[in-house]
């Protein structure tokens, strides 16, 4: 159950800071396909249902394939990734479970050989907004939207 309606008109000004950060990121330079499969990974970690629902739909509205979304939890698996995204994904998990973690070097090593030191900085933003994101719709047990298509079957 939501536990706050619509958190957003409460902190007019944080969220305009926010959104203010997402548009920073979007016209940084990084491929649309590889900022939405980050916020999808990082979403995925965290389970926001609100945030996967978004960032798939993004994805898919930017051509990106049935098959790569769902193959994004076992990214390091397949083969569907180029190292650039692997690099990417790596990033993301890396620091969306810092405390695990501790970020790498391993990890950092491999976002080196694929990523500007201003891309590094735009795609760690970008993981540490879209954490920011989760956290919000998850603690507030935010509802996504579902279509009728969707909806589970009803046993007869």
């Amino acid at each position: 159950m939501t536990r706050i309606k619509d958190a957003f008109k409460l902190v007019p000004a944080g969220i305009k800071a926010m959104m203010a950060l997402e548009a920073s990121i979007n016209a940084s330079g990084l491929e649309t396909s590889l900022l939405e499969l980050v916020r999808l990974r990082a979403s995925q970690i965290n389970g926001c249902a609100f945030c996967i629902h978004m960032h798939v739909s993004a994805a898919r509205a930017h051509g990106e394939t049935e098959m790569r979304l769902h193959m994004i939890s076992a990214w390091r698996e397949s083969s569907l990734y180029s190292d650039r995204e692997r690099a990417a994904l790596a990033w993301t998990e890396a620091l969306t479970l810092l405390v695990q973690t501790g970020a790498p070097d391993a990890d950092y090593a491999l976002l080196k050989t694929q990523f500007s030191e201003a891309e590094q900085v735009n795609l760690t933003m970008l993981i540490g907004s879209i954490n920011l994101w989760n956290r919000l719709q998850v603690g507030f047990r935010a509802d996504h939207p579902v279509d009728a298509a969707d909806k589970p079957a009803v046993a007869a």
